[in-house]
C-alpha cells in the first residue's frame, strides 16, 4: 500500500517553510551573510533617503538579491565540499575559491551598480 500523496499545495507551502528556514539560517550563522545584509540595509536607507527613481531600486534590489542569493550558494557549496572531504585537498580548496570568487564578482558588479547610482547624488 503506498503512502497518500500530498497536495501540491501543501508541498509549496512546506517548500516556502524550508527555503525560509535556510535563509534564517544563514543569517544567523554565516558573517559575510550578516555584513552584506548589513550594507544591504545601509544602501536601501540610502535609497529612501536620496528618494532614487523606480528603476535606481529596481537595479538596487536585483544586485542585493544577487549578491546575496550567490552568498548562500557559495555557503552551501562548502558546506558539501567539507562534508565530502573534511581535511585540506588542493582540488576542494580550488572548488570554494571559485564559489568565492563567484560571490566576489556580483559584489564588484554590486558596487558599481552603487556607484552609479549614489555618486551623482553625493557630488
Amino acid at each position: 500500500m503506498s503512502a497518500k500523496k500530498e497536495s501540491f499545495l501543501l508541498n509549496r507551502i512546506k517548500s516556502v517553510g524550508w527555503a525560509f528556514k535556510g535563509a534564517w539560517l544563514l543569517l544567523r550563522t554565516e558573517a559575510s551573510i550578516q555584513i552584506q545584509f548589513f550594507i544591504a540595509t545601509v544602501v536601501t536607507i540610502a535609497g529612501f533617503y536620496f528618494d532614487i527613481s523606480k528603476t535606481e531600486w529596481l537595479f538596487q534590489v536585483t544586485m542585493i538579491g544577487l549578491v546575496m542569493s550567490i552568498e548562500g550558494i557559495n555557503t552551501s557549496i562548502e558546506y558539501i565540499a567539507d562534508f565530502i572531504h573534511p581535511e585540506f585537498h588542493n582540488s576542494i580548496g580550488r572548488i570554494k575559491d571559485v564559489a568565492a570568487g563567484a560571490v566576489f564578482i556580483a559584489s564588484i558588479a554590486a558596487i558599481i551598480v552603487a556607484a552609479i547610482i549614489y555618486l551623482p547624488k553625493l557630488f
